[in-house]
């Protein structure tokens, strides 16, 4: 079976990562100049659209009118160690990344698709060390990017803490999952980390903030098999008709 939506590729050759950036941009059947959508943008991109098969639940959501008009867009890492450099909380890529995240892909977007030009249009999604640099980055830039989906996030001290620190997460809507089986998760350098007591940490911060935050713990690990079942009530909780 066929797409029913469109992919289209935009090139962004960054000032801030010295390197050429694929926006990899997927438009739902129908789509149109004149009507507004949201954006959904991925980082990990290429496996949101692989693993995650996030152009099929558009295609699905978009279909049966479960989700508001959205385009996904995918922005992906050049190797694990890109990855880490750019996402990770210390990595030495990472403030660059986030000025390439505010300063040169949310323009493009703005003006070349037809989306709500306001926190509360723009979704930052991410797993792992995605959705702990979509947090990060909402956190600090509310005004711009108004809703989290994060599956699985890598914290440690330093997240906790910069989260901590933010003195109003208000205007925020966060999605958070973590598996019960993470507890024994190998990382990019080689060491094994819980993933799962620091994200009850952190849930049970965020529980206590006033801000829109649904959680929910998956039967699962730390995989795109877990992530990829849990992604449809994401993307209905994200992007549902009562937004």
């Amino acid at each position: 079976m066929g797409r029913k939506g469109k992919f289209e590729h935009y090139t962004i050759s960054s000032k801030y990562l010295k390197e050429e950036m694929t926006l990899k941009v997927y438009t739902p059947e129908n789509y149109s100049p004149l009507y507004k959508y949201h954006f959904c943008i991925m980082q990990d991109g290429n496996d949101y659209f692989q693993m995650g098969r996030a152009a099929t639940l558009s295609d699905q959501l978009h279909s049966a009118q479960e989700i508001e008009n959205t385009i996904f867009i995918g922005i992906h890492y050049n190797d694990k160690y890109d990855r880490q450099d750019k996402y990770h909380p210390d990595g030495k890529k990472q403030g660059d990344y986030v000025n390439f995240l505010v300063r040169e892909v949310v323009p493009l977007l703005d003006k070349e698709l037809p989306g709500y030009s306001m926190g509360k249009g723009r979704t930052l999604a991410g797993d792992s060390l995605a959705g702990t640099l979509a947090l990060m980055i909402a956190a600090r830039f509310p005004n711009i990017f108004g809703n989290v989906i994060m599956q699985s996030p890598y914290v440690d001290a330093h997240v906790l803490e910069y989260i901590q620190s933010v003195s109003d997460l208000s205007s925020l809507t966060i999605y958070h999952t973590i598996g019960l089986q993470e507890t024994d998760v190998k990382t990019t350098d080689g060491s094994t980390k819980n993933f799962l007591d620091p994200n009850l940490d952190l849930r049970r911060y965020l529980d206590n903030q006033p801000l829109s935050y649904i959680f929910h713990e998956l039967d699962g690990g730390h995989t795109w098999g877990s992530w990829q079942q849990d992604l449809p009530r994401a993307l209905r909780t994200m992007f549902t008709k009562e937004f």
